[in-house]
């Protein structure tokens, strides 16, 4: 009976001298920032030189550290954060974590007092949550929150300033950054002179970043820097064809730029430059469905992942991504409607594999943002192709308006290779048909309409538009939840966003005989009113169809509705789908899912 007790603490101590203590216990891994006497930055973890290499984005975790990389970013703390910073302990990865300040031109207001105590306290309860977490590297406070003028508004510093000097009372042992727009402006002299408890200048750079060190010191940056997010020049930092639309890059070309960003404006100077984040290591719809992303939506990796793998690792990965080695168009990039369009290409594959092309042709958004605000995906159009294989493609040219030709190239081993070409057909513009099936609402799907049409009693409605809570499909579905006791509610999809036919707008649905949907109650019994299209003919954009289902009594089980279109003039359908309820005398909560032109 003496055995067993000393076997215990034999087993102990073999444990406390194997694992740091700090991961037993749950103690942080203390982080510093420190300067030696030659002015030369470093970052220490756990006492030990620490420098920052990998990517922010929701790509997946494993892959990145198996590809060598050793951190990744949040720009926010959400209800996901737990998870992510144990995944990353396990895999060995650090997290900066961010702590999302709002941005002025989505309504945040510095001047107003109870938002400021309210972002305060909301960060103040995120960092004694997660400060004794050992994944966590550094806090970061902000991400372009000083927006994209001269950044120079003292109330957003001070505001800075005031929650990093919070940070440092009630967690000591992690450093804490702050991240802006590029360094132009005020940004620099407002972080230098307005933030003195900011250990880290966080800078999102693309275009600039070859030259960002140099310009940063000519500035009189005095604090170490991290470069939060590298790519890609932005739609922003590119020329423009004749007809004002960005050109961009295929995969393997941005392969190129992502090393030589890191390794010209990172790893070369080791003095200043604490590290960096490819951007963005995920998919993301800016312009165009693949402009930053270094993976496919569907998860396939481009070239930019094996770029970065080989810097990170000093391995290439066993499976190269294909390579487009030329793909464009013969001649003129302005066309008519009906005319043969001919694009050249040269795809290989590095491993030989089978390869599987996809052409799609789609519409040019109308906006080209420069702070990475949500965008719909265009919809892909029904173009006749009248030749495709590896060495190019042939296409009948649609109705006028602006369009890309997008390429994608797939290996058989989860890999990918992305081009488009840009290319204007003349004429008076023009609503071409979409190809069919359209989804308005689907998980991974091109979602160009949005639910901001709300109508009625809004102050009393919750919408969830990414509800986990027993989806009919994929991993989300539409909660819908309805407080009031009284009055009626509404929403209805639009395009342009906000727009009640004031704006040109709208898709061609030519072709389609129904949109389905599908529906749950909460507990079943809930009565809704579902249809297609509300714009009469007094504005000036019309919807120039209607249909609807009135009174629907919803079961407490998924069920497929449909509404009937045989006949109806879809050639501007600006308000795809609209629900309106009202109120039985009790707070109701329903959902939809999979909702679609067929």
């Amino acid at each position: 009976m003496f055995y067993l007790p000393r076997l215990i603490s034999i087993s102990l101590l073999f444990l406390l001298i194997l694992v740091p203590a700090s991961e037993i216990l749950g103690q942080p891994i203390p982080v510093e920032v420190v300067q030696n006497e030659n002015g030369d930055w470093q970052l220490l973890r756990g006492g030990k030189p620490y420098f920052v290499k990998g990517a922010g984005g929701d790509g997946p975790k494993e892959l990145l550290a198996a590809s060598g990389a050793n951190t990744f970013r949040t720009w926010g703390v959400g209800e996901n954060l737990e998870n992510q910073l144990d995944e990353a302990h396990e895999l060995g990865l650090a997290v900066i974590v961010g702590h999302w300040l709002g941005h002025e031109r989505h309504g945040f207001d510095y001047d107003n007092s109870e938002m400021l105590t309210e972002q305060f306290e909301r960060i103040k309860a995120d960092v004694l949550t997660y400060k004794d977490h050992p994944a966590v590297l550094m806090w970061s406070v902000g991400n372009e929150m000083e927006g994209f003028a001269e950044g120079d508004n003292p109330i957003i510093w001070n505001h800075v300033q005031e929650i990093a000097a919070m940070i440092k009372e009630l967690d000591p042992h992690h450093p804490i950054m702050t991240v802006t727009a590029e360094i132009g402006g005020e940004r620099i002299q407002s972080i230098n002179e307005l933030t003195p408890d900011i250990d880290i200048h966080g800078i999102n750079s693309y275009g600039g970043f070859p030259s960002l060190i140099q310009r940063y010191r000519d500035s009189g940056g005095k604090k170490p820097i991290i470069i939060t997010e590298f790519g890609p020049p932005g739609t922003w930092e590119v020329g423009r064809t004749s007809f004002e639309a960005p050109p961009e890059l295929t995969s393997t070309q941005k392969a190129e730029i992502y090393a030589s960003a890191f390794q010209n404006g990172c790893l070369a100077y080791p003095d200043l430059c604490l590290g960096g984040l490819a951007f963005t290591w995920g998919s993301k719809m800016e312009a165009t469905a693949t402009w930053f992303g270094m993976f496919l939506p569907t998860g396939e990796k481009l070239a930019a992942v094996d770029a970065m793998t080989e810097i990170w690792s000093g391995n290439q990965p066993e499976n190269l991504s294909p390579a487009i080695n030329r793909f464009e168009l013969i001649g003129s990039d302005r066309v008519l409607p009906g005319d043969q369009m001919e694009v050249i290409l040269d795809v290989y594959d590095p491993e030989d594999d089978e390869l599987k092309l996809e052409w799609v042709v789609r519409g040019e958004v109308t906006t080209y943002f420069t702070g990475g605000d949500v965008q719909g995906v265009p919809f892909e159009l029904d173009v006749d192709f009248t030749r495709s294989s590896e060495a190019g493609a042939a296409l009948i040219a649609p109705s006028a308006g602006i369009y890309r030709l997008y390429l994608t190239v797939y290996d058989q081993s989860g890999a990918a290779a992305v081009a488009n070409i840009l290319f204007q057909v003349e004429g008076e513009p023009s609503n071409p048909p979409l190809k069919l099936p359209v989804k308005v609402y689907a998980d991974d799907a091109p979602q160009p309409w949005f639910p901001s049409g709300w109508m009625g009693n809004t102050d009393k409605l919750e919408v969830d538009l990414e509800s986990e809570e027993s989806p009919r499909s994929g991993s989300t579905s539409i909660k819908i939840k309805y407080t009031a006791f009284d009055n009626w509610v509404g929403v209805a999809w639009q395009h342009p966003i906000n727009d009640w036919g004031d704006q040109q707008g709208g898709y061609n649905l030519h072709g389609a005989s129904k949109l389905t949907f599908w529906a749950r109650g909460n507990t079943g019994g809930e009565r809704v009113n579902f249809g297609v299209g509300i714009l009469k003919e007094d504005r000036d954009f019309f919807d120039t169809a209607f249909a609807e289902l009135e009174n629907v009594k919803l079961s407490d089980k998924w069920k497929k509705y449909t509404i009937d279109l045989k006949g109806k003039d879809l050639s501007r359908i600006k308000t795809p789908f609209a629900w309106s309820l009202g109120s039985p005398g009790f707070p109701v909560t329903f959902f939809l899912d999979d909702i679609q032109f067929e």
